[in-house]
């Protein structure tokens, strides 16, 4: 079972309203077994929302929107979420949206929202890693998939 990122399918769940929509990973969902899963509308955060990036205060890390407001128990709740949606169908890999502050793998932005970008897990993809799921994005996922 794969649990992919709502967005990369079409979803209107990304932070303006819109999504990620990737062709490939559309048919690879209507093709097999997954689940759609949006972390920050499971961690209650509405659609459209204030965009949010991880900031690293005093080796804390928080996620804070644009405007300056914590949002960072939204995005531990949408993790949890996520991680329990996955335990509870055996997933053994997830498909996130790249750079996400909830999602991204292996690079997310700065949080300076200058668009800069560093090494770095997201909330929930950190989570999924931590629980021996496998995480990939929608850059790489085909390296992950075995027919």
């Amino acid at each position: 079972m794969i649990i992919i990122s709502a967005c990369l399918v079409g979803v209107n769940c990304k932070y303006n309203g819109g999504n990620n929509f990737n062709k490939k990973i559309y048919e690879l969902f209507r093709s097999r077994k997954a689940i759609l899963v949006c972390p920050e509308q499971l961690g209650g955060l509405p659609t459209p929302r204030v965009p949010s990036e991880i900031v690293i205060k005093d080796d804390e890390i928080r996620v804070l929107n644009k405007e300056g407001i914590d949002v960072t128990e939204n995005f531990l709740k949408g993790g949890y979420e996520t991680l329990k949606i996955a335990k509870a169908v055996g997933a053994n890999l997830a498909i996130l949206k790249s750079k996400s502050p909830s999602c991204g793998v292996g690079y997310i932005y700065d949080g300076t929202f200058s668009g800069k970008i560093t090494e770095g897990n997201g909330i929930t993809a950190q989570m999924l890693i931590k629980n021996g799921i496998r995480v990939c994005t929608e850059n790489d996922f085909l390296d992950y998939i075995s027919e």
